[in-house]
């Protein structure tokens, strides 16, 4: 569990973050997601000590993170930035072993650890631990830098715009990735964005800042439906309430009794991906498939009653 408790940090004359608490439960992703110069990458980079706050607490497990010499404290805390920050004259399998080499791991542990990340990000270890950087593509660097983050074990995670210099289709590759990772080993993450869409996919709490300040710290669902302040409401979009609402649910969660024609949609889809195919392939109704039977169907009166606009 992470505490930020009353923190600031102010730049001479500049206040770069204004009293902020935030509260990080152990094994959830928490978003902060804010414009250019709002202070998001500066409070972050405060709950590994890249950033020392002007006044303020950082409680890790209930102790606070200055109990630790700083750089043994970044090492039981990855990191992962945008651009994935890859040593370019050590190979694939050498980045990923930066941290437990450090901590004096021994050479086999190293090497099973490096495999098990490989085989994780589906990138074969015969193939890739003897790459160097350039040799990857930016979507095969990205997941190196995240596996390298990981590989202590930590059980905290700060992502710092990771997946800003991805393509769409790999990104979305990228945060679905992310998602199921962060499932299998519990790990709590932090990630920093300026993208609404992604905070919305990724995040069990979003924290909004503008100008150094917290505007709101609250589930997407609270987040879309119940804006605090002009900003945030600004920041989610007018027009794309009603699909954000819909990109948190679920076909399953949706489905209901009766037969449709053509193909299923599978349960595990976003209603708001279903709603579009509904609209693409011109049908009022499709059939929901799960494990590859048909369990019922979803409609796009369905779809639309649950992208209302909130009472």
């Amino acid at each position: 569990m992470i505490e930020i408790d009353d923190v600031t940090k102010v730049y001479g004359e500049a206040t770069v973050v204004d009293h902020v608490s935030i509260r990080v439960e152990s094994g959830t992703i928490a978003v902060i997601v804010g414009t250019s110069g709002s202070g998001k990458t500066t409070l972050m980079r405060m709950i590994n000590r890249l950033v020392e706050p002007t006044s303020g607490v950082v409680r890790i497990d209930g102790e606070d993170n200055r109990a630790l010499p700083a750089y043994e404290l970044r090492r039981r805390i990855g990191y992962a930035i945008q651009g994935h920050g890859l040593f370019p004259h050590r190979t694939v399998a050498q980045n990923i072993g930066t941290v437990p080499s450090l901590l004096g791991w021994d050479k086999k542990r190293i090497e099973r650890r490096v495999d098990e990340l490989l085989e994780l990000f589906q990138l074969a270890p015969e193939q890739f631990r003897e790459r160097m950087p350039h040799e990857l593509s930016g979507g095969q660097q990205q997941r190196i830098g995240v596996a390298r983050a990981l590989a202590a074990e930590p059980n905290i995670l700060l992502m710092d715009e990771p997946f800003g210099a991805l393509d769409p289709i790999i990104r979305a590759k990228a945060q679905d990735d992310l998602v199921a990772i962060q499932k299998r080993f519990g790990t709590t993450i932090v990630l920093v964005t300026h993208d609404m869409e992604e905070a919305i996919r990724l995040g069990g709490r979003i924290a909004v800042m503008d100008e150094g300040r917290l505007l709101q710290y609250a589930p997407p669902a609270e987040i879309i439906a119940k804006p605090a302040t002009p900003f945030v409401k600004e920041l989610i979009g007018a027009a794309e309430r009603p699909f954000r609402l819909l990109s948190l649910a679920h076909v399953g969660d949706l489905v209901e009794e009766g037969e449709a024609p053509g193909a299923p949609i599978p349960a595990e889809t976003s209603a708001r991906d279903a709603y579009a195919e509904l609209l693409w392939s011109g049908r009022e109704a499709a059939p929901v498939a799960q494990d590859d039977d048909v369990v019922g169907r979803i409609t796009l009166a369905t779809l639309g009653r649950h992208a209302a606009r909130p009472a």
